[in-house]
């Protein structure tokens, strides 16, 4: 971001003024104050450098002092080799009358003493030894000693050197101790003290306590003609923008604007999207912060990160701040097992003091996201905090086609693209899946060395994200390929014989993410709610797959896993959360799912034995009356189901239009040949029965195992 102009260069005298102008420029323009607040900390640094020494000089000293310790180290003898041992008193004495010592250093109540090279003990080089003494008296004793000893007139005369050094034990003392330790409180300075004082550094420790927001800039990017398929969401933006522009609109009528407004939606359908355009178009100072940044070990600091926030929100006229993920820092207070969390509790009641507590007409407005609003604290939901809560739904058939129009601006797409029907075969897709989608598809289109996306790639893309990637390198049996084909021709049978089941989009028998072969069924429009007769269909088409493999191998296998977990899954929900059961009633039945960690209270059971036994067998009774319903479909119609099955193990891959031609008996359309993904492996050979052992004429001999003879 370029800086601010700050007009014409003012000669010194008049810096003091133009400081004193810049305030009221930075009220007029509160977006600019945080780069002029650098500004203004890089002018009075560079003026405190006429007036305190810069970090190069106070290294410099340290370091001369450092240099000087040394040196009276080395004046003092405590220099020299590390080899010194200590020497015992009488073994000194003994040494020193046998005329092996050659040198004697008196410092204090240490004596250095260096022994003869070629001693008695055979070393080359002479050895530093060191005798300690208890007083002053003592080495007043041995200095008398050895002026004894090396007296001319003695026949056993000696030839040690004795120095005695005359010392200032207070200066020694005072360099020798005092000094390091004013090293070390010099180096502690340097590291820890000038942190301290640093100007809004992310390492310094007086910002521990600080907030950790980011200010988005004017000049960004996302607009909201860049947010698309959620019409209501960005009519109440629009709201808030007017308002930040123009507040007399509202103030003049009586009217305030809200205090916060929390936005709510499953993962992806665009809540941070909406948070960005609003600083794109609001002109105004963003602070954008996550909640798990105010959650850390030491308890009080997200609360004073919280207060540090909005105090800085509060220096501008009108703000905006987005506290994304809110569900970090918001869960209800004194829930779950164990109590709540101080630090966490801490922070939400900073969060709702300051919400309640600074004036709505200075023009500060808090937005906040989550998908999980079951879980936050009433008091941080009610009226006065959050006044508008804006839900953002998964997009429909219109808002996925403006969607992928939004997205699809910067991508160069084919003569074939249909983004209209693109937009009906992703149900449920939301947002962020759809901006996934094409990304994908130009990633494969480049691949592909191709020079623009096809259709064909924007397919691909819709079953990768949703489905997996193919597995092309996965091997199968011949007969497991033949068997995930009859699986897969089950479902697809009575799907397409089901007037209540959505209407099949494609069936394929290869392998993506976990599943060997996959039944795509796709609604022909947006669905927001389901009949009962619908609910037993999708459970009677899961029981399909698993007949229609029976029937061809005559045995069971493990592939209906998940087809069973889907159907057993809605029939227990028709019976406990949608009364759809004549035996129970329209009565909502407890199963005890809460999750008590995320900030509801143990559930109580409330159900009895005998409930619980009804609830099992209704349950069982409606999958049982939806599989024999499904493979009385699959026996009267067995014929379209080996058609189905041929046509899987020629093509692999079938659509609606084919699935619907070989059900009725119709011929296949011309396709081009395609390579086939699906590595299938020869059957294996079975062993051929050992020929039957002639009878010996001999008859059985001892030993031999007799046959056991049949029982009636």
């Amino acid at each position: 971001m370029a800086l601010p102009t700050l007009g014409p260069v003012a000669t010194p005298p008049d810096e003091d003024r133009r400081d004193e102008r810049r305030p009221e420029r930075d009220a007029r323009d509160p977006g600019r104050g945080d780069d002029r607040g650098r500004d203004r900390d890089d002018d009075r640094e560079e003026g405190r450098g006429d007036r305190r020494p810069p970090r190069g000089l106070l290294v410099a000293g340290l370091l001369l002092g450092l240099l000087l310790v040394l040196t009276v180290a080395s004046r003092d003898g405590l220099s020299r080799p590390f080899t010194q041992r200590p020497l015992d008193l009488m073994e000194f004495e003994r040494l020193l009358r046998k005329n092996e010592v050659a040198e004697v250093r008196f410092k204090e109540l240490t004596a250095l003493v260096t022994l003869r090279a070629g001693n008695l003990r055979a070393d080359r080089e002479g050895t530093h030894m060191s005798v300690l003494f208890n007083s002053p008296e003592g080495v007043e004793e041995e200095v008398k000693l050895i002026r004894e000893l090396s007296a001319e007139d003695r026949a056993d005369c000696i030839s040690t050197v004795v120095h005695q050094e005359p010392t200032n034990a207070l200066l020694y003392q005072l360099l020798a101790w005092f000094l390091p330790t004013l090293i070390l409180v010099g180096l502690l300075y340097v590291l820890l003290f000038r942190q301290m004082r640093g100007q809004g550094g992310p390492g310094s420790l007086i910002n521990f306590g600080k907030s950790r927001h980011r200010v988005a800039s004017d000049r960004t990017e996302v607009t909201l003609a860049d947010v698309a398929g959620i019409d209501e969401a960005r009519q109440d933006i629009k709201e808030i923008i007017t308002f930040l522009k123009n507040p007399q609109k509202f103030s003049r009528l009586g009217g305030r604007v809200p205090k916060g407004v929390l936005l709510i939606g499953p993962p992806g359908c665009g809540k941070t999207l909406i948070a960005k355009a609003t600083a794109g178009e609001a002109g105004v100072p963003f602070y954008s912060v996550s909640g798990s940044d105010f959650v850390e070990m030491f308890v009080g600091v997200g609360a004073s990160r919280m207060r540090d926030l909005f105090e800085k929100a509060k220096e501008s006229k009108r703000s905006i701040i987005f506290l994304d993920e809110i569900d970090a820092v918001g869960r209800r207070r004194g829930s779950g097992m164990g109590g709540g969390h101080d630090e966490r509790e801490q922070t939400l009641n900073q969060i709702l003091v300051e919400m309640d507590g600074f004036d709505t007409d200075r023009g500060i407005i808090v937005m906040a996201a989550t998908n999980r609003p079951d879980i936050l604290d009433p008091a941080l939901l009610r009226p006065g905090r959050f006044d508008r809560h804006i839900v953002i739904d998964m997009p429909d058939v219109t808002g996925r086609e403006k969607i992928l129009r939004v997205h699809s601006r910067d991508k160069k797409l084919g003569a074939d693209v249909d983004l209209v029907a693109l937009a009906r075969a992703t149900p449920t897709f939301s947002g962020a899946e759809l901006e996934a989608l094409l990304n994908e598809a130009a990633l494969m289109a480049a691949m592909a060395d191709k020079e623009a996306i096809g259709q064909h790639e924007l397919e691909e893309a819709r079953d990768k994200i949703r489905w997996g990637r193919q597995k092309k390198s996965q091997k199968m049996l011949e007969a497991e390929v033949r068997a995930t084909a009859y699986h897969e021709a089950g479902h697809a049978l009575v799907a397409t014989l089901l007037d209540s089941c959505d209407p099949v989009h494609k069936v394929t028998i290869v392998p993506r993410g976990r599943a060997l072969g996959l039944t795509m069924s796709l609604p022909e429009q947006d669905r927001h709610s389901l009949a009962q007769g619908e609910v037993l269909a999708r459970i009677c088409m899961s029981y399909g797959g698993r007949i229609g493999e029976e029937l061809h191998t005559g045995e069971l296998s493990t592939g209906a896993q998940n087809d069973i977990e889907q159907a057993s899954d809605l029939a227990r929900r028709m019976v406990t959360e949608w009364g759809m059961s004549e035996a129970l009633g329209p009565i909502k039945y407890e199963t005890n799912e809460e999750h008590t960690f995320l900030g509801r209270e143990t559930s109580r059971r409330t159900l009895s034995e005998q409930t619980m036994l009804e609830i099992d067998a209704e349950v069982k009774r409606i999958t049982q009356e939806q599989y024999t319903r499904a493979k009385e479909l699959v026996l009267k119609h067995k014929d379209a189901l080996d058609r189905l099955a041929e046509a899987l193990m020629l093509h692999e891959t079938l659509d609606a239009e084919d699935v619907v031609a070989v059900v009725a008996g119709r011929a296949l359309r011309t396709r081009p040949p395609v390579a086939s993904p699906i590595v299938r492996l020869p059957a294996t050979p079975t062993t051929p029965a050992p020929a039957p052992t002639p009878p010996r004429e001999d008859g059985p001999r001892p030993g031999d195992i007799q046959p056991e003879p049949a029982r009636p």
